[in-house]
């Protein structure tokens, strides 16, 4: 697939290489698609849309990931979302706009996400989500170095738009969740110059779950998982332990099976605002390039509350 979209005869430096592999996998392929977070368990509304308004009150998060620091071309991702309880009817309301960009190649995506919450316990909730998202595809393959006078590179493509569907469950108490979502159920094809020039969208499976522990009556423990699915592509498996000191402080660590480390801290400079980031270092031989210096991730969140809630202690998940 790769000599379908460039012909490259000569190589000046890895970097180029290497941001060429990517740009051709993650978005001509038939691999991982969706954006990759490591503190998904800040962000579950951006995968399962069941989650909007599970937290009783408007919250707003806003978070940016730079991947392979060094690399150019490297992924960059931008997520803003606002998710919302509407009435007293078990209905959440949500809309996100998430910003994936890879070398010459941009996608945005707008979703709008419905919840509908039903009680099954004195604690238990369970919530069913649908997702209607928008997709613009961008792809400047005259900002490629090209080698070749290939017609398929000749002609960018300018906000191409997809229409998508998905869905989602969730279930939480005060002390555990568990979500199972497909956030895209359509496999739209982007777009198709010839036969081996397809983008082509592929469904995400999300499984996401965690637990929280009270050791005392000043630190909490919460152990996550996350897992998914997408054909072509290597099961992803991401485990995480994060400890919470007195209300306050985050600290914690990740491992993505067979891809990376990684490092976490949060500061809740109120029961309203939560400051997070995350350091990842690969485990992959591009892990180990000189040119690569990790990847870095921050997300703040803002909830709503208001005085009449009482809210003792901020939300852990």
């Amino acid at each position: 697939m790769l000599k379908s979209y460039i012909d490259i005869k000569r190589v000046h430096v890895i970097k180029q290489v290497v941001a060429i592999l990517a740009l051709v996998f993650s978005v001509f392929s038939y691999g991982q698609q969706d954006a990759q977070y490591t503190q998904y368990m800040y962000n579950t509304v951006s995968v399962n849309p069941a989650y909007a308004g599970s937290r009783g009150h408007i919250s707003i998060a806003a978070l940016h990931r730079s991947q392979w620091i060094g690399l150019e071309g490297a992924p960059t991702t931008q997520t803003l979302n606002v998710h919302s309880p509407i009435g007293y009817r078990g209905v959440g309301l949500g809309l996100s706009i998430v910003n994936d960009k890879i070398g010459p190649t941009s996608e945005t995506n707008f979703d709008v996400d419905f919840s509908y919450t039903v009680w099954t316990s004195s604690e238990g909730r369970l919530s069913f989500g649908l997702k209607a998202s928008a997709n613009l595809l961008d792809i400047r393959f005259s900002e490629l170095n090209q080698y070749s006078t290939d017609p398929i590179l000749q002609q960018d493509i300018d906000n191409r738009l997809s229409p998508n569907i998905g869905a989602g469950v969730y279930y939480h108490t005060n002390k555990f969740y568990l979500g199972l979502s497909i956030p895209r159920l359509l496999e739209t094809t982007h777009f198709q110059k010839t036969n081996l020039s397809t983008a082509k969208e592929q469904m995400n499976l999300y499984l996401i779950t965690g637990y929280v522990w009270d050791l005392n009556e000043f630190v909490k423990f919460k152990p996550t998982l996350l897992t998914k699915l997408v054909l072509g592509a290597p099961l992803q498996v991401d485990l995480s332990a994060n400890f919470m000191f007195n209300e306050k402080f985050i600290v914690g660590a990740a491992y993505r099976w067979g891809a990376a480390f990684s490092g976490m801290a949060g500061f809740n400079i109120s029961n309203k605002f939560l400051i997070g980031i995350a350091y990842d270092k690969d485990t992959t031989e591009l892990g180990n390039a000189a040119f690569n210096d990790g990847s870095f991730e921050v997300i703040f969140r803002y909830d709503f509350i208001s005085v009449k809630n009482n809210l003792k202690s901020p939300r852990f998940f």
